[in-house]
């Protein structure tokens, strides 16, 4: 079975870098602005289970646009599955570059297997996220970019 992360998210050359759970566009964007900004590399975390109720062609199109606006950040993308296996293979299928599966241990191994081919990271437990934009869904860019500004001062984002 491949590694169970725990704190920071990896996937990234170098060091962990830290896990930025996000909830729409505007959210991923402003967390990859300040990531340029302050030469930080980060994880895009989605929310909890949000491979089961969003899906992967939202997350893989989200992903798709936040890199195109810009593309000289350093970032990694896991989609959140939970325990449901369905989910987690369509979101092999569609070519997501890392998931949370965190269903039964056997069905995992499965899982892994068929993502090792497809080129998906399997993890089987959720990282930690340094800050979750949840609460500011509604929230200005401005007002997104200071909040991922403070989280990637912080002495717990050191990467």
């Amino acid at each position: 079975m491949g590694p169970h992360l725990r704190g920071r998210a990896q996937g990234l050359s170098g060091p962990a870098a830290p896990a930025i759970s996000i909830h729409s566009l505007a959210q991923a964007v402003a967390a990859l602005e300040i990531s340029v900004a302050g030469r930080h590399a980060i994880v895009l975390l989605s929310a909890r289970d949000a491979g089961i109720y969003a899906g992967p062609g939202w997350w893989a199109a989200l992903i798709e646009a936040a890199r195109e606006a810009l593309p000289a950040a350093r970032c990694a993308a896991i989609l959140d599955c939970g325990d449901d296996a369905g989910a987690a293979m369509a979101a092999i299928r569609a070519g997501v570059e890392a998931i949370v599966f965190t269903g039964r241990a056997d069905v995992a191994e499965r899982l892994e297997d068929i993502a090792t081919a497809q080129g998906c990271r399997l993890l089987t437990e959720r990282p930690d996220a340094l800050l979750d934009l949840g609460d500011l869904f509604f929230a200005d860019a401005e007002t997104l970019r200071r909040r991922c500004a403070d989280a990637l001062a912080s002495p717990k984002a050191i990467c």
